[in-house]
């Protein structure tokens, strides 16, 4: 198994490059419900859980480099869920409670976890990305 490559892993390129596209380019022009509320939601995992994994990584928290595993997702989502939509709204006023995003988190905590887990999951490697 070839190691996680965390900030030039080709999901969270893209995740960020399609929430960059999505916040600056798609929802001033589009009026979507899903792409104003939801959608950037869904990128969450794939686009924050990289950096943080490196960042554990170089302080040696990590032992590893292998790709995010089903526990880290799922820790990650429930903690991020926890103090962004939990605690935020008790702090900031444009923080909102909403548990259609969590929903999203957790939806792209999914997908992403079985991009990442591919390899080990269905024995797909590097040559079927993308």
């Amino acid at each position: 198994m070839k190691p996680f490559r965390y900030l030039s892993d080709r999901l969270f390129l893209l995740s960020g490059f399609l929430y960059a596209v999505n916040r600056w380019l798609v929802k001033p022009h589009v009026h979507s419900g899903f792409l104003h509320d939801h959608f950037n939601d869904l990128l969450l995992m794939p686009c924050a859980l990289p950096p943080l994994l490196l960042a554990q990584r170089r302080l040696k928290l990590r032992k590893h480099d292998r790709p995010p595993a089903t526990g880290e997702i799922i820790l990650y989502c429930g903690l991020w869920s926890i103090q962004c939509k939990i605690i935020g709204p008790h702090l900031t006023r444009r923080a909102t409670w909403d548990p259609w995003d969590i929903l999203a988190y957790a939806a792209g905590g999914l997908l992403a976890g079985l991009w990442w887990q591919r390899e080990k999951r269905f024995g797909t490697g590097p040559a079927n990305e993308f």
